[in-house]
Order: C-alpha cells, then structure tokens, then sequence
C-alpha cells in the first residue's frame, strides 16, 4: 500500500510538469507579441492617409503609449482630420488621451471634442500621440491626413491658353531694373505635337512693346530682346521639327550681354553660344511687366507648364549653369510666392519636380481586426494606393475641405449601412466608396463622388439604437456627388435615390443598405460684400468678378461647403487688393470730395481719416506728390467746425505724423510742403553730426505759397519758430543715433485737432508747432529745445502756460499737459517763448484764473465747495429776510425797508442762479445758457446798483436831513435800481454778438455760463 501511494505520489508530480511549461511559456510570450503597441508607434510619410487607435473600432486596450509621426517634405504641412473621436473624458484629460504636436504647440483632446475638427501643423513635420490608464475604455478614434504644399517650389504653372483666360505675371512689388545683361533659366513641358507658333514668356512696357520673350516661329526659335530677333536654332541640340520640351521637364538658361551682342544657350548640359549683333549696345527698360506665356492674343501661349523661373541682371558662364542648383536664388525675379501673381486655377502641386523636395512613401501597414490579434491588437494604418491630387496653398486651416474645382451641382448623399459582420469603419468606407462608383459608373447622368465620410446619425439619419451599444451594427455615412449637367437635363433627388436602392445587391458581403437621403446641396447665398462686389448665388465652387472701378482686373472668391455638413454652404474670405487703385489715385478722389471742408460732417471726417491712414501705412516712401495731396486733405477737413473735428483728432495727428516720417527725401535735404491750414517741413540730418540747423516759418513775402519756411538763419518775425540745443544728440544710445536722418516739423495755422475735453483746461490762444527727430522719443534733454510761437491775437495773454499735447490724456482724446516745458522770460504780448526737455506738439494756454499755475487741483477742489456753500448761505438768509418783511406789514412802511427789500431781492436771485447754473449747462441749450448768462450779469448789477442808492439814502436821511422831500422817492429809485443793469445787458446784447460775451465759446462747453 505504501509502494502504491509512492508511485502515486510521484506520477502526480511528474504528469502536470508540461502543461506548467506551456502555461508559462504563453504568459510570457504572447502579452509580449500584442500588448507592446511597437506597431502604433510609426513614422508615416505617404501623401495621405489614415490611421487609427488600436483595436478601432472595438475598444482601445489598456495601458497604450502610441505615437504616431506624420512627415511631409520641406515646402509642405501636414492637415490632419478626426473623423471619429471618442476617449474617456475626464477634467485636464487626466487619465485617456490623445495630445496633437503641430511644431508650435501641444494640445490635449479627450471625450469627443475633436470630432470633425481639422488641424494643420505649422511645420512639414507633426506627431500625435495617445496614451491610455488601466481602467475605462472607449473606441477611440479615426484620424486621416493629408500633404498640403505651401511653397511654389513644389507647385509647377499651366499656362493660360487664351490672353482673357487668366495672366501669370510677377507681383506689383517686384519691380525689375533696367537690364544691359541678364541670366535667365525657367523649365518647361510641351503637350501635343502641334507645329504652332508660340511664347513661354514676355516682357513688356505700359503700352505692350514687347522688350524681352522667347518662343517659337515659322522660322525656329527666338529670344527677342527690344525689336531684335535672335535665332537659336543653332544652339539648341534637337533635331529637325523636334520640340524643345516635351512631356517630361527640361531647363533651358539664355544669357545675354549688351557689350558683346552674343546669346548663351545652356540646354541639356550643353552650352552654345550665338551671336546677335543687332542687340549691341542696347538696353532693356526697367519698370516693365513679366508674363508667363503670351500677352498677346495674335500669338499663343506655348501649351504647356512652366516651373522655377529665375531671372539675374548678370552673366554666368558655362560651368555656373552647369552646376546651377535650386538654392541659388534670382536677383531679380526668383521663383517664390512673393514675387508672382499667380491665380489658384494656374497652380498644381507634384511630387516630382527638380527643386521640389519629397520622401519615399514607406509601405502601409496591413490591416488587422482584432479577431486576428486576441484580445489585445494593434493600431492599423491605412493609405490608398493611388496618390489624390494635392491641395494647395490658402486653404483654410479648420474644419473646412478644399474647393470644388470642376463646376456642377452637387448632392449630398446619406445612407445608412447595416454591418452584419461587424467589418472595421476603415474597411466599410473603403467597400461603400467602390459601391458608389460601380452603382453610378455608365450611367446616362454625368455624375462622379468626391467625398465619402462617417457621421453621427441625426435628424434624418437618426438610428433608434444608439451605436455605443453592442447591439447596434448601423452606420451613417455622407457622400459628396456632383453632377454636370452638360446637356441641361435635371436630375432630381429621387433619381439618385432610386439608383442606389435598386443596387443594394451589390454591396460587398456582410454589408446591407438600410436607408438613403440624398439632398442637393445648398448654394451660396447673393451677397454685395464689401459694398460694390456683387456675389451671386451659385454651388461652391470658385466665382471670378471684374473690379467695378479697375478695368482689365479681376477678384476671386470661393464658395465653400462644411465638411461635417454638407448642406451648409458659405463663403470665404475675399480679398480685394487686386482691385484697389494706386494711392495718388485714390488720394486724389478724396482731395477732390473734401474741397468744400465745411460740408463735412464728423462720419466723413473719421471715414477720410481711416482712408488716409490706409494710404500712409500702405506705402514705405512717401514722394513729395502724395504727400503734398494728403496734406491738402487734413488741410480741407480742418476748415470743418470743432465739433466735427473732436472724434477723429486722435487719428488724424497719429497720421500727420507718420506722414512725415515717411516722406522721401530723395537726395535732397530739405522738403517744404505748405496748405492753408497746415505746413510741414523736412529736414535731413547727417549722421554723426551735432549741428542741427534751425526752423522757422513765416507768412511769404509774395503771394505764391501759403507760408515760408527756413532751415537755417531764421526769419525776423515767424509765426514759429524752434531752436534746437547743439548737444541734442550726445545722450542717443548707438542703435538710436544710427537711425535720425531726419527732423520733421509741423505747423498748424488751425487747431481744431487740438480739443482738451478734460474737466479743468484753458483756452488756446497761439498756433501749435511740433517737431521730432525721426522715429525715436526724446526727452529729458539737459539743454531745453526753445519754441517761439506767436498769439493768434494781440491781446494781451495773462500768465501764458507752455503745455504739449499729450496723445494718452483723457482716455487716448488728447489734452494739454505742461510737463517738461516752462514759459521763458522773454515772452511779450504778441508771442510766448517756451522752453522744453522733449518733443512733440506745443502750444501756448492761457490762464484764464490766473491761479492755476498756484493751486493745485485739491485746493481749486476745496475752494470751489467753500464758493458753493457761501452762495448757499447767502441765498438762504436773503430769501429770509425777504419774507420777513413781506410777511410783516409794519416792517416794511419807511424807505430803508423797502430799499432792503430790492436789494435782498437782487441778491437771493443772483446767488440761485449762480448755484443752479451747473445744473442748466447741463442740458446744453445754447439760448438757455445765454439767457442764464444775461441774467446772471443782470442781477450783479443789480446787487451793486441797489447798494449805491441805498448809500445814497443813507447820505440823504444822514447827512441833507432838512428840505429833501423827493416825490415818488422809491418809484425813481426802483427805475434806477432795475433800469440801469436792464439797461447795461440790453445794450451789450444788441451791440455783440452774444456768443462772444454770454455764450461757451469764451469758456469751454463744460463751463458755467458765467460772464
């Protein structure tokens, strides 16, 4: 029994030994063939594609770090979709998430905020990555890319065939020089084998001489240089009646020198030389106008693309072009977006061109379910083994997809497919994409798909059971169809649907069409945007309009549909720079419309501000035409009132400066530019130096300009003057001092521009000067800059303030601020010399308290309470009194009460009017604040007036106590008393303009209506 438990025991410890073996050799083996996600870690360099979350679109595992690495080319960004999108959500995505490294930034998506969205990288180069914790999990996501060019090296131009076609010409900043000599290479492909006269490129003048081009004549190839034919037949190393290029690229190089009259040819590695006497000595004119292709309509283009133009005004011998590489870059013209005009329609991007840069597309990764995998797999990647047509540059950046390139009607098409077999999305969008194809491939309408997408069922679409479920097999997906309706036949909705109803059968296996809607597509609704651009409704697709006011000029917008609904249509952002005219055109037009500046209303004025400011912060360099035509335009708009001025001051003076700053100097070292309303003067500066000439300006001595200006000695009696310190430029930091070149002043002879709107401001009583030193801010100079200005009246100004203009005061109105500048002792009746440690705008305030150089604004504060509290108790105790005796018979018999009364009776209302005088200019009545006015001076005199006769009876009672009996005593005193202040008012208001003595012009609007 003992032996037979043995043996037992010991089969019992050698019989499960295997299967321990096995049991560990599958723990340790098969997590590490599937969990490690090394196949959702790739680098994918395909044109396009797609890629998913592992195990999509079941359930991601968990504990993923996948990373994926989307490459394009130099030249190229990546635009990368979510089709689908859902991970666990969680605040700050703490636990599932995808984070998207577009080169500039990184972001973190999570729950379903990334669905539909489209995201561009900002370099040729983005990676996404996506990691998942160990508990909660989702189906993740569905991402597609594609490589977008941005760069015209990698985009070739198919030249117009007709001249109203469209032009290819190089852009309106690129002006080409004068040409005695020049290098010019370009490449290009010919279609067909017709024997037709042509032209790759031309160069002409305003009028359309043809100065420069090359192509094809009965008589062979030519390079045509000012009227002189140079046949290259000879040099070129092709056979008879074969052309140049073909279908494949081909550089060609034409050098020419004017010394020796010789054209270099380099074709083909070949470098031929033929002579042209006729063009010794010649020269090609500047200024002209580049096309690609003809710009003649009695010679065609050559039919064909165009690819790297570069243009040099030098020569190159034969071992520089033969080694000529595309990083060698054309002086002149160079084969960049910023020196073409090329329309969208013109522009196709390749892969395959010589400056181009590209990369091998790596073999897609196959596509495994996660039947194949167990109950882990891996991320798949797919790409379509076609390459799709490249998207080019401006498209836009989110949630958008390209512009409809052919024309038709387009139809959105929705159906609804039930997955038997639960196949993977990817799989299902590929079989539905082939259906389609089959389903409307000969049919008797034109029609082909363009875009095939998932979609969340709504609306229409709606699926009862929700697809999270397990139970749910149904999907939605919308299809982009477009129809040519060549012949004018209709096709309605109806049609499509039925078409594809009846092929239901041949869906793929496993696949069940369950419903479809097909929609047409929404146009684009008729919009006049900007005012003048009348766009009409039509279905999204690209729309060319001719400029309304620019002849031989056109505007293009697009109109697009939403990638995530395709019945939504709208339209794109329009850019009308092709359509504005040259600035002294349009400088011109506004000169014109402010002839009349009192006309003007404040809209206008801030309307031709804006214009204006356009204008100078458009252009680099000012000449002297422009801006003597913008100065006349501020000129106009400061005849307007001051009230129309107040809203555009800021503007306007922020614009007259840069204005100045900007004028071209053109060798020359001073500028004089003078209006009737304002002059401003340039001076150049020579580096290094300290001595800075003077300025002053004058009325002329002559009739033939509106002021006289001078730079140097000075004038004996200016208008203004500025005396600028010898050391005014020790104390520059070097990259400061190495920018003055130039001093600019500016003399306003009206300044309405220059409105204080601030609670406490005193009146301007001379014409304003300013000046700076070019671009820089100085202040805080040891020597004071010395401004002369004269009074715009001779009166005599009482305590003049020296004060700038301060741009930042009074919430960025402007307002006058005497930091920095004091009034100098030398300053007289007619003129105040003012001296300042900056620059600016200066003018002369007067101070019309005579305090506030004094007091400061606590103390005006406590005194003008102390004002209205007297006046208060004054008017309190005198409406006392006056009721005292009229409420008292007895107190009121004799003269001395009477005369009393009159008195108290003046004096209550002068102080009520005087306290409720704040109140009433609030309303802003002109007549009301001159009736105040009045009254107020009324009853002042009034005051005094009853205090000398009550004197006077005093003298009488006191002093002629006997014999003075006066008839009608108080009847003759009150005519006095009353008469002579009415009398006073009545002749001031008749004899003056009331404005000038009771009105707010003296005073300010914000001031009490005081005499």
């Amino acid at each position: 029994m003992f032996h037979s438990d043995r043996m037992w025991s010991c089969h019992w410890k050698w019989k499960p030994n295997p299967l321990l073996f096995l049991l560990a050799l599958y723990i340790m083996c098969v997590p590490r063939s599937v969990s490690g996600c090394a196949n959702c870690r790739v680098v994918l360099s395909n044109p396009s594609g797609t890629f998913t979350s592992p195990c999509y679109p079941n359930d991601y595992p968990n504990s993923q770090a996948c990373m994926w690495t989307l490459r394009a080319p130099t030249g190229y960004i990546i635009q990368i979709t979510f089709n689908d999108f859902d991970i666990e959500e969680a605040p700050n995505c703490i636990y599932d998430s995808l984070s998207l490294d577009n080169g500039e930034s990184q972001t973190k998506f999570c729950g379903a905020t990334a669905k539909g969205l489209s995201f561009n990288s900002s370099v040729n180069e983005m990676h996404v990555s996506f990691s998942s914790d160990f508990s909660i999990q989702k189906k993740g996501f569905n991402a597609s890319y594609i490589r977008v060019a941005v760069s015209l090296r990698n985009q070739k131009v198919i030249l117009p065939q007709t001249s109203d076609a469209y032009q290819v010409s190089i852009a309106k900043s690129v002006s080409i020089p004068e040409l005695s000599a020049f290098t010019l290479c370009f490449e290009a492909t010919k279609v067909g084998h017709e024997d037709n006269d042509w032209t790759a490129f031309s160069y002409s003048n305003a009028s359309f001489t043809q100065l420069l081009s090359f192509g094809k004549a009965k008589s062979g190839y030519f390079l045509s240089i000012s009227d002189s034919k140079c046949l290259l037949n000879n040099a070129l190393p092709i056979k008879e009646k074969e052309d140049i290029f073909a279908e494949s690229f081909e550089q060609l190089c034409l050098v020419w020198n004017n010394s020796l009259g010789s054209v270099g040819v380099n074709f083909k590695r070949n470098y031929e030389i033929v002579q042209c006497d006729s063009t010794i000595s010649k020269v090609i004119p500047g200024n002209g106008k580049l096309f690609l292709g003809s710009n003649q309509n009695e010679i065609a283009s050559l039919k064909g693309d165009i690819y790297n133009f570069r243009l040099w005004n030098f020569t190159m011998n034969s071992k520089i072009l033969s080694n000529l590489s595309c990083n060698v870059k054309g002086n002149v013209v160079d084969w960049q977006n910023d020196f073409w005009n090329i329309p969208n329609l013109a522009l196709k991007a390749e892969s395959n061109l010589s400056c181009g840069s590209y990369l091998i597309p790596l073999p897609a990764a196959e596509l495994a379910s996660c039947a194949d995998l167990g109950t882990l797999c891996q991320a798949t990647v797919n790409s379509p083994s076609t390459t799709p047509r490249t998207v080019t540059t401006n498209m836009p950046v989110t949630n958008r997809i390209d512009k409809q390139m052919n024309d038709g009607i387009l139809y959105r098409i929705s159906v609804v497919i039930q997955n038997i077999l639960r196949h993977p999305e990817v799989k299902i969008q590929s079989k539905v994409a082939e259906w389609l194809n089959s389903t409307f491939q000969n049919w008797n309408y034109t029609v082909y798909v363009i875009n095939i997408s998932f979609h969340l069922s709504s609306g229409e679409d709606k699926i009862k059971v929700k697809r999270s479920t397990e139970n749910d097999s149904r999907l939605v997906l919308w299809a982009l169809l477009v129809y040519n309706a060549t012949n004018n036949t209709n096709l309605e909705g109806k049609i499509i649907q039925q078409k594809l109803l009846k092929s239901n059968e041949s869906l793929d296996e496993g696949l069940r069409l369950h419903r479809v809607n097909v929609r047409q597509l929404y146009l684009c609704p008729a919009v006049e945007e900007p005012e003048g651009f009348k766009w009409p409704s039509i279905v999204p697709s690209e729309y060319t309009l001719p400029c309304p006011e620019k002849p031989g000029f056109n505007v293009t917008r697009i109109c697009f549909y939403n990638a995530s609904n395709f019945s939504e249509t709208y339209w794109g952002p329009v850019d009308i720079s092709n359509c504005l005219k040259e600035a002294n055109e349009v400088a011109t037009q506004i000169l014109n419309y402010t002839a009349d500046g009192q006309n003007l209303t404040s809209a206008n004025i801030i309307d031709i501000v804006e214009q204006v400011k356009r204008i100078v912060n458009k252009e680099e360099n000012i000449d002297i035409t422009l801006g003597s035509t913008l100065m006349s335009i501020f000129s106009n708009i400061l005849s307007s009132s001051d009230s129309d001025l107040l809203e555009s001051s800021s503007e306007a003076l922020k614009t007259i400066d840069e204005l100045a700053f900007k004028i071209d100097l053109n060798n020359i070292s001073h500028v004089n530019i003078t209006t009737q309303n304002l002059a401003l003067g340039v001076s150049s500066l020579l580096p290094g130096t300290n001595a800075i000439s003077n300025f002053s300006i004058g009325l002329p001595s002559n009739n033939e300009s509106y002021f006289q200006m001078d730079f140097e000695s000075g004038q004996v009696d200016p208008l203004a003057s500025v005396i600028l310190p010898p050391n005014l430029l020790e104390n520059l930091s070097q990259e400061d001092a190495a920018l003055v070149r130039r001093a600019q002043f500016t003399f306003f002879n009206k300044t309405g521009l220059f409105q204080d709107v601030g609670p406490q401001r005193n009146p301007l009583v001379s014409y304003v000067m300013a000046c700076s030193i070019g671009n820089i801010t100085i202040q805080n100079l040891k020597d004071p800059v010395q401004i002369k200005i004269k009074h715009m009246s001779t009166q005599e100004v009482h305590h003049p303030i020296c004060a700038f203009w301060d741009l930042n005061k009074n919430k960025s109105f402007g307002g006058w601020n005497t930091s920095g500048c004091v009034a100098h002792r030398d300053s007289d009746a007619s003129e105040t010399v003012c001296l300042c440690n900056h620059f600016t705008h200066f003018g002369v305030l007067m101070d019309l308290s005579r305090s506030t150089s004094q007091l400061d604004a606590r103390n005006t504060k406590v005194l003008t309470f102390i004002t209205y509290i007297g006046c208060g108790i004054s008017a309190i105790f005198s409406a006392v009194t006056l009721l005292t005796y009229v409420a008292f018979e007895k107190l009121r018999r004799d003269y001395p009460s009477k005369i009393l009364m009159n008195l108290s009776t003046a004096l209550l209302f002068l102080n009520l009017l005087f306290l409720l005088d704040g109140w009433i200019t609030s309303f802003n009545v002109d007549g009301l604040c001159i009736a105040i006015a009045a009254l107020l001076h009324f009853f002042l005199l009034a005051t005094f007036t009853w205090m000398g006769l009550e004197a006077i009876h005093m003298y009488i009672a006191l002093v002629k106590v006997f014999n003075t009996y006066i008839r009608r005593y108080i009847l003759k005193f009150c005519i006095i008393g009353w008469g002579l202040p009415a009398l006073v008012v009545s002749v001031i208001l008749v004899s003056r303009n009331k404005n000038e003595v009771y009105g707010k012009e003296s005073y300010g609007k914000e001031k009490s209506d005081e005499l």
